[in-house]
């Protein structure tokens, strides 16, 4: 893990072993009541490889320790001339802060290879008092847990959290999210523990870590903070996300309204839930290859980011993806980022797009923004699943192109006359093909044999 304190070296020396001592272990109270909240029974976390049988029981208690942390010490760990490990307070981590995971992936299994393997991504979500807890879509393998998970401030790596669980899954469908512990978090549980303790009190003063204040914003965060304001969307028992298209105006997915003519919306206000009911003005029918639904609201919705809207997408540029896929409306809209990898064109026009960003249930209807500016690209409608397999493919998903929206939602403000999205129903032969994942025939080769 000391590899992510400065620049890459050209080679890497060779791990030796080093004799630690268990000093404590120590649990946090904070990380897991937030992580009880969140990780609710009947929604089937598990927090290992999704194969094999695991007993019920077994996976009970294993989730039960994932709150504890031990404090080892390591002689001689701090060579002559090295710095102690410079680390950042939760308070100041913000959604789409660029932060990397260093660990080890499976564990002790030929360290000459693996150990200290970084992975790139971005501040997902943050929860709890102190913000305990800490999700992210750098992708980590089982292994990594206790690795580190690292802001980089001008260069310089500073330790934000510890990794907790590499694998999140959820009733079958791999989340694609780390999950981790705030570094603030386990140090303030240590030190309240070892205050009133004579032998222990020296713990924390010996430990090699000095805090980092003034964290700059970076570009990437900044543009997250103007994203558009992600609403939840209720109708029924089911629900999904949607989109603020100015304080009253509402755009999300046909199925995440299901038939219903009125849905509840809820949006973060600073740290407040916010609810309103919503009109639902059009639906496109079932048979449309456009799964959208415009919404507006009875009462307008304060303090919301209207979103500049896209004239052009690129392939692979950056983008994010938000919504409330992970935790509803327990947490806050989540962010996950990505690439746009593959732009569908039908008729010289954009018709559909795709990302590699992490998207999960419940996602349907949030934003694609561009990475750089803040943008709203598109409106993510589905990921993919293989029936087949029962494998659910978060990072290949598809997303419907706001620049087929923007022309109609300028037409209904100037007219207001909800029959301009009819022209969504009425989209072309190679439009409804390609949202049936069906390719042109003459494009398939055929077998010899």
């Amino acid at each position: 893990m000391r590899q992510c304190l400065g620049k890459a070296k050209k080679t890497v020396s060779k791990p030796s072993p080093q004799k630690a001592e268990l000093l404590m272990l120590v649990s946090n109270p904070q990380f897991q009541e937030t992580f009880t909240r969140l990780f609710n029974k009947p929604d089937e976390w598990r927090f290992c490889s999704n194969t094999g049988d695991i007993d019920l029981d077994d996976l009970k208690k294993d989730t039960e320790f994932l709150s504890w942390f031990a404090v080892l010490k390591v002689p001689g760990l701090l060579g002559r001339g090295e710095r102690a490990l410079p680390w950042v307070s939760s308070s100041s981590l913000k959604k789409g802060d660029v932060v990397f995971a260093c660990g080890s992936p499976f564990g002790s299994f030929c360290p000459d290879l693996f150990m200290n393997t970084l992975s790139k991504g971005i501040v997902s979500n943050v929860a709890g008092e102190s913000r305990a807890l800490i999700l992210t879509d750098a992708r980590c393998l089982p292994g990594t847990e206790g690795g580190g998970l690292f802001l980089d401030k001008g260069g310089r790596f500073c330790l934000a959290g510890l990794i907790v669980s590499p694998l999140c899954w959820r009733a079958g469908e791999w989340i694609g999210l780390t999950l981790v512990c705030s570094l603030e978090s386990i140090l303030r549980n240590i030190w309240f523990v070892t205050k009133g303790d004579p032998c222990l009190k020296g713990i924390l003063s010996d430990t090699p870590v000095h805090f980092v204040e003034d964290l700059p914003v970076t570009d990437e965060a900044r543009s997250v903070r103007r994203h558009p304001t992600i609403a939840l969307v209720q109708s029924g028992e089911l629900w999904g996300s949607g989109v603020l298209m100015n304080s009253r105006m509402m755009l999300t997915c046909r199925h995440v309204v299901n038939g219903a003519s009125r849905v509840v919306v809820k949006i973060n206000n600073k740290e407040r839930l916010l609810t309103a009911v919503g009109d639902v003005v059009y639906s496109t029918k079932d048979s449309s290859p456009y799964d959208v639904a415009v919404v507006l609201l009875t009462e307008p919705l304060p303090s919301t980011t209207v979103p500049a809207v896209a004239r052009d997408v690129r392939a692979g540029e950056d983008v994010y993806v938000t919504g409330y896929g992970v935790f509803g409306q327990s947490c806050g809209p989540s962010v996950t980022s990505g690439i746009l990898s593959r732009i569908i064109s039908c008729d010289f026009q954009p018709a559909m797009l795709q990302t590699t960003c992490a998207v999960q249930a419940g996602a349907s209807g949030g934003a694609v923004i561009r990475a750089a500016t803040g943008e709203l690209l598109g409106l993510v409608s589905s990921n993919t699943r293989d029936c087949a397999a029962g494998v659910t493919y978060s990072h290949l998903n598809f997303s419907i192109p706001v620049t087929v929206l923007s022309p109609l939602l300028r037409r209904y403000a100037l007219t207001g006359d909800a029959g301009v999205f009819e022209e969504l129903d009425r989209a072309s032969d190679a439009v409804r093909a390609a949202w049936r994942l069906q390719g042109s025939h003459s494009l398939i080769p055929r077998s010899k044999l």
